[in-house]
């Protein structure tokens, strides 16, 4: 795993100990340098997950979708990349292979067909269990909450996850990049903005939008979203850049330790 984390200008803590939501922070034990000492930075008290592409990999639901549609998976996907590189998405791709898609009939007309149609086990990346359940561990909140249909609250429950909260836009009412989808992570959390770190894959929704709101962001990439889209500057704003979701749990333990690396590290 390649990550490396970007710790932004930070404030000293409070004493006392850190539980799951509370407003404390860990006292950090830092050596002074040049006769001051450092501030430790402040603790992460909460961590929210995207779904598609950070716990859920979306390649087998799109090669569903191509096979409806009747378009090699491979013409599907390409074509999908390039509209991403010039700033389209996921809607632009079905309605280029069907002009006038309709996503809400076309889901009821592969229900009434028996087609499968959303996520499971098998879908499930590698990584996402053991690093929910580690961050758990740790005494954080762990929250799930990203830009779905109304029929994946099922389908997320089914999978057993260890997280604290499961948010759904559909059945928000609100979705991504929207402030008041943000909103409603840290509310459910009890913490303030600048103690949850909202995990993404796409700048855009994710990364932008949760900085902008004053929460902390770790950028993944991986999937269509995350290779293609590019933004140096609010990768640098970045708690952490990470390719995987395997040592997140390793990072914020060293974060809320009050450690940190030795001179500025490149992300890529």
């Amino acid at each position: 795993m390649n990550a490396s984390p970007h710790l932004p200008p930070a404030t000293p803590p409070s004493t006392g100990g850190f539980e799951r939501g509370a407003d404390v922070l860990p006292q950090a034990e830092e050596p002074p340098g040049d006769g001051e000492r450092i501030p430790a930075p402040r603790a992460i008290q909460a961590v929210f997950f995207d779904i598609g592409e950070t716990l859920i990999n979306e390649g087998e639901i799109y090669g569903r979708w191509a096979d409806w549609l009747g378009v090699p998976r491979h013409t599907f996907l390409t074509k999908l990349g390039a509209l991403l590189a010039t700033g389209g998405d996921h809607m632009d791709l079905f309605e280029y292979f069907r002009p006038g898609f309709d996503l809400g009939e076309e889901q009821r007309r592969r229900d009434e067909a028996g087609v499968p149609n959303g996520f499971g086990p098998d879908d499930l990346y590698p990584d996402a269990r053991a690093c929910l359940s580690a961050l758990r561990d740790q005494g954080l909140f762990v929250g799930i909450a990203g830009n779905q249909p109304v029929q994946a609250a099922e389908q997320m429950a089914e999978l057993g996850l260890d997280a604290d909260v499961v948010g759904i836009s559909d059945v928000w009412g609100v979705s991504k990049p929207s402030q008041e989808f943000f909103e409603r992570c840290a509310q459910l959390a009890d913490a303030l903005p600048d103690r949850v770190l909202y995990v993404g894959d796409r700048i855009d929704n994710d990364v932008r939008p949760a900085l902008e709101f004053g929460m902390r962001a770790a950028y993944l990439r991986r999937g269509p979203w995350g290779h293609i889209q590019k933004d140096e500057e609010a990768l640098r704003e970045c708690l952490f850049v990470l390719d995987d979701l395997a040592g997140l749990p390793s990072l914020v333990a060293e974060h809320n330790a009050g450690r940190r690396p030795l001179g500025d590290v490149p992300y890529s």
